[in-house]
């Protein structure tokens, strides 16, 4: 196993425990290179007997603050794209489910959009006073991906995932722990150390009994998040190209309400 995946970088700490820390500080945005390289980090820690848990981790202010909108990168991935062509960075997300061993996400600042959908991909989240979680789509001007339309009902339930989906909602995290969202409450200051004492918590314990029982509580998830992600992409592709996506990019970057035309 190597220890840098791109903007990823590994560290094997005591206990049977990997840490992977995202480095693109503050903000760590998200794009296809970025999970292409998790997911082949988390597929190389699989084949390691020496570590059974993985905490999900970010250097800087933000867990992941979603999709850099302004990117050239991403204005060239959606131009390549046909309406009934996949998002080839959900296949890269559902690489990410499909891994075997339980995994911890330390969710300091915010975990937004797809930042959001990253951190719903791990088993559990550590959260603080200071997360942030939104799925604010619908303020951009289009609808849900990375596989949230699934895993964000399975966590807290339909009405509670319809409520955070329709307003585009921010959470903090004590809401996000009394919803279920966060496993472990803690100071600022200590959420990736409160996320490493449950991975060690866990790793303790037999490592093929772990891989079984995860199998058996995440039954067909990656093949769900696969399912789901086809329609997010197609979904995705069509709203992308409306005014209104426009004027909500707009918007959300400065911080005011969307003026919508229905167009």
């Amino acid at each position: 196993m190597k220890d840098q995946y791109g903007d990823v970088t590994v560290t094997q700490l005591d206990g049977h425990v990997a840490q992977c820390e995202i480095r693109r500080p503050p903000n760590n945005f998200f794009d296809h290179q970025l999970i292409m390289d998790l997911a082949d980090c988390f597929e190389d820690i699989d084949k390691e007997d020496s570590i059974r848990t993985i905490v999900l981790c970010s250097e800087g202010k933000h867990f992941c603050a979603g999709a850099n909108f302004g990117s050239n990168e991403r204005a060239a991935e959606l131009e390549k794209r046909t309406e009934d062509d996949r998002n080839p960075l959900y296949d890269e997300a559902v690489r990410l489910f499909r891994c075997k061993k339980p995994v911890i996400a330390a969710v300091q600042g915010a975990a937004v959009g797809g930042g959001f959908g990253l951190a719903l991909m791990a088993d559990f989240r550590t959260v603080c006073p200071a997360t942030r979680m939104t799925a604010n789509f619908v303020k951009l001007g289009f609808t849900p991906g990375f596989g949230l339309t699934h895993t964000l009902e399975r966590i807290v339930g339909a009405q509670r995932a319809n409520l955070l989906f329709l307003t585009g909602r921010r959470i903090n995290g004590e809401t996000a722990h009394e919803w279920g969202l966060g496993d472990v409450y803690t100071d600022n200051d200590n959420v990736r150390n409160a996320a490493i004492e449950l991975a060690q918590e866990i790793a303790e314990n037999a490592p093929l009994a772990l891989l079984s029982l995860r199998e058996q509580m995440r039954p067909d998830l990656a093949d769900a998040v696969n399912a789901v992600t086809t329609i997010e992409s197609r979904e995705q592709k069509w709203l992308q190209a409306t005014n209104d996506h426009k004027e909500g990019v707009k918007a959300v970057a400065e911080k005011r309400p969307g003026n919508f035309t229905n167009s």
